[in-house]
């Protein structure tokens, strides 16, 4: 992938999607971790705790880039993914997390809680990056304002524009169909034709979509029948 290519800033704005709509959620986390401990020390907890959940959020995506060379998991990633995306559209987020007793505790509380809930990030970023470390950097510096600032504000927006969720499961669908598509041992399938490779990421993100949304509905007419 070239830098400045249309691959490269495909890649990057899937990856500033998926941040928004998954490290979004996940940050917070760290307003509840952090929620008994004194005004004064919960902006050193915060910046700790987000500076730790970032360095594992780091590996974790960088040991994954590098585990989607083996053969075969790079079908298995997109599985997963296409999973992720259809929960994001039919599932509400629990965010029950114990407040930390002190400030090592919250800390302590944030880093394990954020990794947890951040796999299906990792995973995500990991897959639109097609194998880029400065993709997966760039996502993480992106991530890191929306964890310490953007969390509250986002989540309230998505509440407001739900639209902003289907995209969002639309782009992971997106980054799920691709990790498929460039599989090795599936390549000389989609690369007999364009139709093919093209014709499987619009029904995966088809797919997901609709069928998210049908599910969502049904779940809300059987909790709400009247």
């Amino acid at each position: 992938m070239d830098f400045f290519s249309a691959e490269f800033f495909t890649g990057l704005i899937s990856i500033i999607i998926i941040d928004l709509v998954l490290a979004g959620d996940n940050a917070i986390v760290i307003g509840l971790a952090a929620r008994n401990l004194p005004k004064e020390k919960q902006k050193q907890v915060i910046w700790l705790g987000t500076a730790g959940a970032i360095l594992m959020r780091l590996l974790a995506t960088l040991a994954v880039v590098w585990l989607l060379k083996i053969p075969g998991l790079l079908l298995i990633g997109g599985i997963l993914l296409i999973w992720i995306a259809y929960k994001l559209l039919t599932e509400e987020k629990d965010h029950d997390v114990k407040a930390g007793e002190n400030m090592w505790a919250a800390i302590r509380t944030i880093v394990i809680a954020d990794t947890v809930m951040g796999l299906d990030n990792v995973l995500a970023v990991a897959g639109a990056a097609h194998n880029n470390y400065l993709l997966v950097i760039i996502g993480l510096l992106i991530t890191v304002p929306i964890v310490v600032w953007g969390s509250t504000l986002f989540l309230r927006l998505m509440e407001k524009f739900p639209a902003l969720i289907t995209i969002g499961s639309a782009v992971l669908a997106f980054t799920a169909a691709k990790m498929i598509v460039d599989e090795k041992f599936l390549q000389p399938f989609f690369k007999e034709s364009i139709l093919y490779e093209y014709g499987f990421i619009v029904l995966v993100i088809l797919g997901v979509v609709l069928v998210g949304k049908w599910v969502k509905s049904k779940k809300k007419t059987v909790a709400n029948p009247g």
